[in-house]
């Protein structure tokens, strides 16, 4: 039987270099339900013409207007966040008529691909997405043609840009073909220029290392904190160049902090569980910190996917009466999965049996197969903007520590991932109570500790109103913070960062849950960095005396330093 379905599994396989991890039969699916639907609803195509009419209608009438007056009034604006047709060459004409033609088909497929009565919702949602992917690919602004601002790069080269654009993709090109990161991101080496906070390795097994980094004031909070960064990516991100590092800034503020360091799994390590992780990775940092710090309690922090991992080893340690933990911190980490924003596009029973079978193959998922489900999810910004700048404008967009982070990912094990998004994405055992730990359930509603939540404006891979569930999940006083930002620039929010703002409130354990458009509505926006409230925030949660700082590891229990910060885990390609 096994060999029966190893034929499936080899045929997706192959399939799926020729379809970027994307499963056709899933595409296909949505795409029928939906032009079946539409076939049999003669109301909704005629109201698709109606429309139709009327968008030619308001655009004939502005094409009117434009050519008596310079400044005559759009028939539609672009929607939040599109800045494709920003800048005054794009307000003159016959640019601004591209633009509103552009917008307003774009509206209009909008309307096609929503609403048809009897589409399930996530093949609408398929179909609206794949519709769109495809619509930006004609944007006047990807066109050499009809950009304004290409045109005039163009005539104040003499053609150069072209030449200069066509250099930086055969470079690219070369580079993706060798697996070399990015240009300009071998600038930013982990131990050189980011990840270069002090400290050392007090631990390391199979997955993890645990990094403990070492003081720099003369007393410290006697509680440490722990940090459990996301698996998908090197841990880093939290301690990057100096100037933004979380790591380095709460050490300055006089706490002992430790993080882990994940392993860069491979092909021998496709049968790495979702438990796995949990022991050799949450747990097996705990009990080390409780060797090295007998009888403190721990700041439990963590970061996407970690702290989807913390807040499960939580609900356990809450289970089994482990009151080791101090506070819960989650920053961008879903517990409930019913609202997960655009990627679940890319995961119902159709695509997880396609990714299972990549995986299978290979024993993990790769880091380039991921990349491209998240720049989709994006590609104004990721994908399009990018290649409008280095191969049509014949810049190169500067590099900085976060995307060069960004580029140093890591592989997901096939049965560790297979159970995360079976579990978690499909079946979203954790918010109802049914994900099992050692034989026992692991509900979040037995976290009694307090808990920091953060969200981020503009997630695109945990949205925040996502993110927000923990209110109606958890019996314990939360304080959620909403920053400015993305999943990954809001957390990376260092102080002095310009147009940083933040809100906050706190929800106790016996308070009133509002939603989360109430909650916008009622936390005030506050300026800066939401790092200075948290700070001050794990103080008020930790004791009142100061410690002298702890020594570095603990020879005396078998735990040495085994190597200075960063380890080696983080550069395992």
């Amino acid at each position: 039987m096994e060999a029966y379905r190893a034929i499936d599994r080899t045929r997706e396989a192959l399939s799926a270099r020729m379809t970027g991890g994307l499963s056709p039969t899933a595409l296909a699916l949505a795409l029928f339900d939906w032009s079946i639907h539409l076939a049999s609803a003669p109301g909704k195509r005629l109201e698709l013409l109606d429309k139709a009419a009327r968008k030619s209608a308001s655009l004939s009438n502005y094409l009117h207007a434009a050519s008596f007056q310079t400044d005559a009034p759009l028939c539609i604006e672009p929607l939040p966040g599109d800045y494709r047709f920003k800048g005054e060459a794009w307000d003159k004409q016959p640019y601004a008529f591209y633009a509103q033609a552009f917008l307003l088909n774009q509206q209009w497929w909008h309307n096609v691909t929503r609403g048809v009565p009897g589409v399930t919702p996530h093949h609408e949602d398929v179909v609206a997405f794949v519709a769109r992917q495809v619509l930006d690919m004609f944007s006047p602004s990807n066109n050499p043609f009809s950009n304004p601002d290409v045109i005039e790069k163009t005539l104040a080269t003499g053609g150069g840009n072209f030449l200069a654009g066509f250099r930086n993709w055969i470079e690219d090109a070369s580079r993706l073909a060798s697996s070399r990161p990015p240009v300009g991101a071998e600038e930013f080496v982990a131990g050189r220029d980011v990840a270069v906070t002090p400290g050392k390795v007090v631990f390391r097994n199979h997955l993890i290392e645990l990094i403990q980094y070492s003081p720099t004031t003369e007393t410290v909070l006697a509680e440490p904190v722990l940090i459990v960064p996301a698996w998908i990516m090197k841990y880093y991100i939290l301690d990057l160049s100096p100037g933004n590092s979380l790591v380095r800034y709460l050490v300055g503020k006089g706490h002992t902090v430790f993080a882990i360091s994940w392993r860069n799994p491979g092909a021998e390590d496709r049968d790495l569980t979702l438990d796995d992780y949990r022991r050799m990775g949450v747990m097996a940092a705990l009990d080390t910190i409780a060797a090295i710090l007998p009888d403190r309690k721990i700041h439990a922090t963590g970061y996407c996917l970690g702290g989807t991992l913390l807040s499960i080893a939580a609900a356990a340690l809450a289970r089994a009466g482990d009151e080791r933990l101090a506070t819960l911190t989650l920053f961008a980490a879903q517990t409930d999965f019913t609202e997960p924003g655009e990627l679940a596009l890319f995961i119902d029973p159709s695509q997880l049996h396609f990714l299972e079978s990549m995986m299978w193959n290979r024993g993990y998922l790769s880091a380039d197969q991921m990349a491209g489900a998240f720049q989709l999810l994006k590609s104004n910004d990721l994908v399009w903007s990018r290649l409008v700048r280095d191969y049509l404008m014949g810049e190169r967009t500067p590099m900085n520590d976060l995307m060069a982070w960004n580029a140093d990912s890591t592989r997901m094990p096939y049965k560790m991932h297979a159970e995360y998004l079976q579990r978690l994405y499909l079946d979203n055992e954790l918010a109802a109570g049914r994900f099992m730990v050692d034989g026992r359930p692991a509900a979040l509603e037995n976290i009694r500790v307090p808990m920091f939540v953060v969200g981020t404006e503009r997630d695109h891979v945990a949205p925040w109103r996502s993110v927000y569930k923990i209110h109606q999940l958890a019996d314990a006083d939360v304080t959620f913070v909403l920053t400015s930002g993305g999943h990954n620039a809001g957390i990376v929010s260092e102080p002095g960062h310009r147009g940083r703002r933040y809100r906050m409130a706190t929800k106790e354990a016996s308070g009133i849950c509002l939603g989360p458009d109430e909650w916008l509505t009622a936390a005030a926006t506050r300026n800066g960095s939401w790092w200075e409230a948290w700070q001050s925030w794990l103080s008020s949660h930790s004791g009142n005396d100061r410690v002298s700082p702890p020594g570095i590891g603990a020879l005396d229990r078998g735990l040495p330093a085994l190597a200075d910060a960063p380890g080696s885990y983080v550069f395992q390609k």
